[in-house]
């Protein structure tokens, strides 16, 4: 267990040491440099994230686009400073493409082109909005926040003013 003073903050670098340290710890770091601990999905949320990701991986098969998948427990380093790891996330090729080996094989220094979260019972929706609000403020293009106990999908692009929100099918 992974006991630390709330008042403590870290820089990425940091950050990468306590994770390195504490590999069954699943952390998130904010913009102030403070932990966020998250606790591992039940299993039947763990299968939806599952089956997203294969979903996700067959869709871009399919099409033949420069993509690269990443799934739940990636995380990024944004412009801001955080390291946020969502549920799934894509790059555009070239972008990765573009980092060195040693970026790559750390937290990736840029944010997806497209992130999505998928809400588990136990989230709160409106910390997962401000999650998502947080990936497009920096840089996100596309964000999808998939909540299936109300079946329902908000899709939130660059720019726009209010947030598609569309039920799922039966």
């Amino acid at each position: 267990m992974l006991t630390l003073p709330r008042s403590l903050t870290l820089t990425p670098a940091q950050f990468a040491e306590v994770c390195a340290a504490n590999p069954e710890a699943v952390l998130e770091l904010d913009a102030l440099g403070q932990l966020i601990e998250m606790t591992p999905t039940g299993s039947a949320s763990g299968a939806r994230n599952q089956t997203l990701g294969a979903l996700l991986w067959l869709a871009i098969e399919q099409s033949r686009l420069p993509l690269k998948l990443f799934d739940s427990s990636t995380g990024f380093l944004l412009p801001d400073g955080s390291i946020r790891s969502p549920d799934a996330s894509v790059v555009r090729l070239e972008r990765w493409q573009g980092l060195s080996e040693a970026e790559r094989e750390g937290f990736a220094p840029l944010c997806p082109d497209l992130v999505v979260e998928l809400a588990s019972p136990s989230d709160e929706p409106q910390a997962l909005r401000r999650k998502l609000a947080a990936y497009m403020a920096n840089g996100a293009s596309l964000g999808w926040l998939l909540l299936p106990q109300t079946r329902t999908v908000e899709v939130w692009n660059i720019g726009a003013t209010e947030i598609a929100n569309s039920p799922l099918a039966g």
